[in-house]
């Protein structure tokens, strides 16, 4: 049988959502939640869609693949069981779309260093993904880094580099919280010592701000670890900070 162009543009849609959303389990959002979702915010701020995507995801199991569930995968879209950086992912990727197909190209982007490669509906190079959360930043593709606008910031000596890195130890955070605004992500920074493998960055978490009926100002993460478990989570900012085991944060912003 033969298709016109309009048809098989049409067909090559279903197809590649098919394939990319084959792998997600039932509790992972539905093409028809994600469709009236974007058609819901799609006049709010930036900021603001990212924070209600990443909402979405509150109470979703924490994936317990060490590597991520979407990379061993090689899917784009594998919302059944996140971890921080997938969250963050596919909060922005959502959020920047007006369609799933679109959030897909925006994956393709956002991702790597230098763009995703798909090969019959499987990611074919996430070797290049960005794995570090102190590349994303560096990259520019996941905001503007806004770290020095919230508080004073001292400086680290990166482990993998040996370059250095300004950032916000818990207090300046905790005095500049007021200065956040939703959609902005935190990149938490580990004390040096703790590294695994010579990471900065040790947990993401993105921002929500509300005012009513309980004004306060949240993150929204992953809470978990590798092969034990979790979910995600929203939480009082202030309380995480007071508890969190990091030595401090670099904020993006959109």
């Amino acid at each position: 049988m033969r298709y016109g162009r309009g048809a098989e543009s049409i067909l090559a849609r279903i197809v590649l959502l098919l394939l990319l959303f084959a792998a997600v389990p039932a509790s992972g959002l539905t093409l028809e939640e994600i469709n009236a979702l974007q058609s819901e915010v799609r006049d709010r701020p930036l900021g603001e869609r990212i924070a209600l995507f990443a909402e979405k995801f509150v109470g979703t199991p924490y994936d317990p693949d060490p590597r991520g569930a979407y990379v061993t995968g090689e899917t784009i879209v594998a919302d059944g069981e996140v971890d921080c950086m997938y969250l963050v992912f596919r909060a922005v990727e959502l959020a920047l779309s007006s369609t799933p197909e679109e959030a897909v190209r925006a994956a393709l982007d956002k991702r790597f260093v230098t763009a995703g490669v798909l090969v019959e509906g499987r990611v074919s190079n996430y070797e290049d993904r960005f794995a570090y959360g102190e590349d994303m930043i560096k990259s520019g593709k996941w905001g503007r880094d806004i770290t020095a606008e919230i508080g004073k910031t001292v400086r680290v000596r990166k482990v993998r580099d040996g370059d250095y890195a300004d950032i916000l130890p818990p207090r300046e955070l905790l005095g500049g919280m007021e200065k956040l605004r939703s959609g902005d992500i935190i990149f938490f920074t580990k004390t040096p010592g703790k590294e695994v493998a010579g990471e900065l960055v040790g947990h993401l978490g993105i921002v929500i701000t509300e005012k009513l009926p309980h004004p306060g100002i949240y993150v929204i993460h992953a809470s978990g670890k590798k092969g034990k478990g979790g979910a995600v989570k929203k939480v009082s900012l202030k309380e995480y900070l007071k508890k969190m085991p990091f030595a401090g944060a670099k904020i993006t912003r959109f």
